[in-house]
């Protein structure tokens, strides 16, 4: 069997599968060293060469084909044989020119299928931009350098750094090991998490046995480490079963769900009228001839066409997509359009403190030592500032000694990465604790070369959340006899293992009273927002192996200082917490952090008013009736872990909360997936975390969930306004053609026309409105800003269905008032009657089907709120305005250019047939703003 993804014979070292080699033996053959991986002109040749780290994509779709598709619906079929069978009768009968009626058919349904066609591409390009925005990242070496790049530019060779949380980008054969476990249950079946090691397998191994390599879309559960790229894209054990990863699929949401069943139930009710119009007609009325059977046939096609709502899916799909990507330029990526409607329903936003609340630019402030205290200068992550101590005396040689050695452990028991941008900028790869405590060690003159050289790390015991402590064990290049272990953690935790302190050169053991000082130093920077780090170190036998190096060396330790520092908050999160309260969104914070630290930024944000958190430890004593109570009254954990947040939520929402939870670690994720939005840090987050979230905050702001939730708000209400509108819509049109041909004789139609049944709008006419009037203006509608007052409005209940019995009521009023003036407009225009007209039967269906058309470009202005008057921010839609101009301009050219006028069988119309039916359509806006005022004086809250 070939080595997965090394194609070329000169990346081949022999035939052995890069788990049976040496971890020397792989990096030769893969032409590359561990410490600079690839450089990055080799790692562009091989990408040519071995292509995108990317699983094959499904065959797109001929852009011919998905216009086609937009013929298969059957009432768009039934019109094309419609179309047919009108030419075939202008073949017999001769009686214009051109077949006009089918020519003017196909035109129509041409320009559907177009506006289907642009819609539907819309939205697949939106679609691919997220996903695009969302792509995995990969932490490789190249040059020398750790750097970010996006995990399809991934070759073979490449040295790949990872971390707890992370998904495997590819497949790799593993280099280093610091306890890594990764979760390979995709691949194998083994639902423990399997340990990797960098030893050579010799043996024929199953996958599942293959402990020294990691394969492309596993996590790291735990430790980290480093590994070299073995296979990429469709050679990788992953892409061998890539029927199993399916590209993302856009789910149908509950929302599209819902408008299905009212578009079915609607479509079902009008055909069945449009069954019984024909019928009826049939019957009732002196149809003779194929002519006139055909037109009678064709009015009942065209009625159902224009009355279902067929491109509802189209409409609300390319709306959702295109405001997912208007919160996406607010940094809030949505992977689910689910979470769209869910955001306007959110009442508790569950913070993380960290980064999201604060800024992530952990400074450390102060270091505490046996001689006292210093203060460290300086903000963010620029290595600046100067150091002095707290009560401004000059420092001491034993207490310069005790912050160099505290500050050079805290910089070796560290994994973070401190450089500096192009723009001079500096940043950090890894925690920004750790890299706090690099910055503050550059700040008092600590090299990292200086410090390499002499503590070089041979071992490592990760952080787990279980001991709240991380160790690293170096050699040391001044005394060859000994190692030297440097540990860091929780300070009560770490004062635990302790022993001795150090007080200037020497080791003194840990008295009673200093326990207690030190403890109480520790409190009194909780309490002024600091988080507090102890440090410790302790010498061992050089003798000790590697593979014995475990938890036991974090005993017996000597005790050097805490190391204080601050994430100072957020500006923008003060107002943002603002916002949610007004907006009737509690926001509760939920960190790891000391309580006190967590209450004193949590009151400052004005989340909790009074200086109380609950720790991990008192929910855990709780049972759910007492943790109920709690979550109704507190509003800041602290010292809490995954668990405690997944109960956190739970309990929330068994008060009725719909509850929106950031996360950002590989644990985080039942409680993101718990909760009704979970919403994954798109800097800090691990690749699980983001896949277990329904939203990714681009910028781990707090602010950006807010944004987020008013887009979201704006998105819903925009899709109840073009509800509004099309239903009404078509509820006026069904209305104008049944009562029309019901009311005949009443509104002097009956003898118009020959003999036959007459209709108040010809079949091709009923179609162009629905075009020139249901297409444009309805996504314009989508497109509406947010309303001023949307985050002054409290959530919307999730019982609440997309359509509410208000709504309907003012669907059913509209479309009343719609059908009411046509038919009116109609009366007044044709002898007869029960208002005498003078005009023929061709003006009067003129002055119906522009009083109707007009009524709908009315009525988009009402459809923007079921309360708020039309007239409030009338001007703020210019995209809206545009469709209005747009219907109008070519409602215009069926009336006065002459081979649309014959196609469509209308007559020009003089200024004072403007003003009628000008006056008749405006109706609908007055009289809707009339029925609007009960509702604006009694102050009910808006329907959107």
């Amino acid at each position: 069997m070939s080595a997965p993804g090394v194609h070329d014979q000169s990346l081949r070292h022999d035939d052995l599968e890069p788990y049976q080699r040496t971890v020397s033996d792989v990096l030769a053959g893969l032409r590359t060293e561990a410490h600079r991986g690839l450089t990055a002109d080799e790692a562009r040749s091989r990408l040519g060469q071995f292509g995108r780290n990317e699983l094959a994509a499904e065959k797109p779709v001929p852009g011919w084909r998905k216009f086609l598709a937009q013929f298969q619906d059957v009432l768009v079929i039934l019109l094309v044989t419609a179309a047919l069978v009108s030419a075939g009768l202008w073949l017999t009968e001769r009686h214009a020119a051109l077949p006009y009626e089918a020519l003017a058919i196909l035109a129509v349904i041409l320009l559907n299928a177009l506006m289907g066609y642009l819609q539907q591409a819309r939205a697949e390009q939106a679609l691919t931009a997220l996903r695009q925005m969302s792509a995995t990242m990969a932490k490789v070496v190249r040059d020398g350098r750790q750097q970010s790049i996006p995990a399809a530019e991934l070759v073979p060779g490449d040295v790949i750094i990872i971390e707890e949380g992370d998904t495997i980008p590819a497949d790799a054969r593993v280099i280093h090991s610091a306890a890594l476990q990764t979760a390979e249950a995709a691949l194998t079946g083994e639902s423990l998490p399997a340990s990797k090691g960098s030893a050579a397998i010799a043996a024929d191994a199953e996958l599942g046995d293959r402990a020294n390599m990691v394969f492309s879309g596993t996590a790291a559960t735990y430790g980290h480490g480093r590994a070299v790229v073995a296979a990429t894209g469709m050679s990788t054990e992953m892409g061998r079963i890539a029927g199993l990863l399916k590209a993302e699929t856009l789910d149908e949401t509950p929302l599209q769900r819902e408008l299905d069943r009212v578009g079915r139930t609607l479509g079902m009710t009008v055909i069945a009228i449009a069954v019984v119009m024909v019928v009826t007609i049939l019957l009732v009325e002196d149809v003779h001839g194929a002519r006139a059977v055909f037109d009678v046939l064709i009015l009942g096609v065209a009625l159902a066409v224009a009355a279902v709502p067929e491109g509802l899916p189209a409409v609300v799909t390319a709306v959702l997509s295109i405001g997912v990507q208007r919160m996406a330029r607010r940094n809030a990526i949505v992977r689910h359009l689910a979470a769209v409607e869910t955001l306007g329903s959110a009442d508790v936003i569950a913070s993380d403190k960290t980064g999201t609340l604060t800024r992530n630019e952990m400074t450390v402030r102060r270091v505490v030592t046996a001689s006292g205290t210093v203060e460290l200068g300086g903000a963010g992550y620029s290595p600046e500032g100067e150091m002095q101590r707290e009560d401004g005396a000059a420092m001491t040689d034993a207490q310069h000694s005790e912050i160099m050695r505290t500050l050079s452990a805290a910089d070796r028991a560290n994994n973070a990465v401190l450089q500096e941008a192009e723009d001079g900028r500096w940043t950090v790869l890894g925690d920004p604790t750790e890299g706090a405590l690099i910055v503050a060690a550059r700040k008092v003159g600590l090299r990292a070369e200086a410090l390499e050289a002499r503590f070089a790390r041979i071992a490592e015991v990760p952080f787990s959340s279980e001991r709240k402590l991380m160790s690293t064990v170096h050699s040391d290049a001044e005394r060859r006899d000994r190692l030297r272990a440097f540990t860091k953690g929780a300070p009560d935790v770490l004062l635990g293992r302790c022993t001795h302190e150090l007080v200037g050169e020497e080791a003194r053991p840990l008295t009673p009273e200093r326990r207690a000082a030190i403890l109480a130093s520790n409190e009194e920077m909780a309490g002024q927002a600091l988080r507090a780090l102890g440090v410790a170190f302790r010498s061992l036998p050089n003798e000790v192996k590697e593979d014995d190096l475990d938890e036991d060396v974090e005993q017996q330790l000597v005790f050097l200082g805490l190391i204080g520092m601050i994430d100072p908050p957020r500006d923008e999160a003060r107002a943002a917490v603002a916002r949610a309260r007004a907006a009737g969104i509690r926001p509760i914070m939920i960190t790891g952090d000391h309580p006190r630290t967590a209450a004193a930024i949590a009151q400052e944000l004005g989340i909790a008013a009074v200086g109380r958190a609950v720790t991990g430890g008192e929910l855990e004593r709780m049972n759910e009736e007492a943790l109920d109570g709690t979550v109704r009254d507190i509003s800041v954990y602290a010292r809490v872990n995954p668990a405690h947040k997944l109960r956190v939520v739970k309990a929330l929402q068994r008060q009725g909360a719909t509850v929106a939870m950031t996360g950002d670690g590989v644990n985080d994720a039942p409680a993101l997936k718990a909760a009704d939005i979970g919403v994954a840090m798109g800097i800090t987050g691990t690749d699980v975390s983001k896949q277990a979230a329904d939203m990714v905050l681009a910028d781990d702001n707090f602010a950006t969930i807010v944004a987020a939730v008013e887009e979201g708000r704006a998105i819903f209400a925009n899709i109840r306004k073009f509800l509004r509108y099309l239903l009404s819509s078509n509820i006026g049109e069904v209305m104008t053609m049944f009562f029309g041909v019901l009311l005949a004789d009443l509104i002097g139609l009956s003898g118009q026309g020959g003999s036959g049944v007459v209709l108040p709008l010809l079949a091709t006419q009923i179609l162009w409105i629905n075009l020139v009037t249901d297409g444009a203006p309805a996504l314009a509608l989508g497109l509406d800003p947010a309303e001023a007052d949307a985050m002054r409005q409290p959530p919307r209940p999730r019982s609440e269905g997309v359509i509410t019995p208000r709504m309907w009521g003012g669907v059913f009023f509209v479309g009343a008032i719609m059908a009411a003036g046509t038919l009116l407009v109609l009366d007044l225009s044709l002898p007869g009657g029960m208002i005498e007209g003078s005009g023929d039967l061709r003006y009067g269906q003129t002055m119906a089907f522009t009083t109707l058309t007009l009524f709908q470009l009315f009525n988009v202005l009402n459809a923007r709120s079921d309360e708020r008057s039309a007239f409030a921010g009338i001007l703020g839609n210019r995209w809206l305005w545009g469709a209005i101009l747009l219907s109008i301009v070519l409602h215009l050219a069926v009336i006065y250019v002459p081979l649309l006028q014959k196609a469509f069988s209308t007559v020009p119309l003089h200024v004072n047939d403007w003003l009628i039916c000008v006056s008749v359509a405006s109706l609908v806006l007055w009289l809707r703003e009339a029925s609007k005022l009960p509702y604006r004086w009694q102050g009910q809250p808006g329907q959107g």
